[in-house]
């Protein structure tokens, strides 16, 4: 007679097996952020094991890959890239770890503002015609109208390198298109009456945002920099003059500067993430904040 036992352990044998082998059937896919993973997985489903580069709580400017993660690299059909600063020092690292994976640039086709600091202050960063200068910004993630062009190529890369699956890729990259519709339409109704109106942040994160919901970010670093003294004051004066009291800050950056503003004005610092992994919820708990923070 069979032990139950036995009955339990080939059962979970067999489990074990089954998932392993569905888990090998899905599309390896890697991707950069985990704002990222979240496109992928809503467009992919259950057809993709999506491997995140830059883990929860890093700095995608600093960041550098864990011998692990390399490795794992090697299992990935595609690799979507959005241009972070992370991408220009390892990603030609990362295609020689597996040159049979396809890169596909999701910023392709995206015109990236410049991330030069706030104007009103001192002026410090225009050039000679009082333009202003700075590296791109990579935040494309952070506007529904640039994440919806960014999803349209995520689509037909998973298509195009898992055929079988087209119908199921299409219903759900449909289903996302309306959700991001949907959310670029609440968010437009709640900037509706504050066009123009100015937030300050810490690191210039939400430049696209600001740009599709007719706002102004007021940042306090500058490509990677913290303010100068004299730089600082001018930011508290700023801040004062406009009625400024909440200053955003990210949790992948220190807060030391953001702290110091929010002292003098007598303000408070607010946390906002740009790289939180469930981008939509996400997105609209910032809106709220921002909305809160310009009444």
């Amino acid at each position: 007679m069979i032990s139950h036992r036995w009955l339990v352990c080939s059962l979970l044998l067999i489990l074990t097996t089954t998932a392993r082998a569905a888990a090998d059937e899905r599309l390896a896919v890697c991707v950069s952020i985990l704002p990222q993973q979240y496109f992928v997985q809503q467009i992919g489903g259950d057809h993709v094991n999506v491997q995140v580069m830059v883990l929860p709580g890093a700095n995608p400017a600093t960041y550098e890959p864990r011998p692990r993660q390399m490795a794992d690299l090697s299992r990935a059909r595609l690799y979507f890239a959005i241009g972070v600063p992370f991408e220009a020092v390892w990603l030609d690292k990362i295609v020689a770890a597996n040159p049979a994976m396809q890169v596909i640039h999701t910023e392709r086709g995206i015109h990236k503002r410049s991330m030069a600091e706030h104007r009103h202050h001192d002026g410090a960063g225009d050039d000679r015609d009082g333009h202003p200068q700075g590296i791109p910004d990579p935040h494309i993630w952070l506007s529904p109208p640039l994440v919806k062009q960014q999803a349209g190529i995520i689509l037909a890369a998973l298509k195009a390198a898992d055929p079988a699956r087209t119908a199921d890729y299409e219903r759900n990259g449909q289903l996302f298109f309306a959700a991001i519709d949907r959310l670029d339409r609440d968010l437009m109704k709640i900037f509706a009456d504050r066009q123009g109106a100015q937030f300050m942040v810490f690191h210039p994160s939400w430049g696209y945002f600001a740009e599709a919901y007719g706002l102004e970010q007021v940042p306090i670093e500058f490509e990677g920099k913290d303010p100068k003294p004299a730089q600082l004051q001018g930011l508290i004066e700023y801040a004062r003059k406009h009625q400024i009291s909440v200053i955003f800050a990210q949790p992948q950056f220190s807060r030391r500067s953001a702290a110091i503003v929010a002292g003098e004005i007598g303000g408070r610092v607010v946390v906002a993430d740009p790289l939180a992994l469930n981008w939509l919820d996400n997105l609209r708990a910032v809106a709220d904040q921002f909305a809160a923070a310009l009444r």
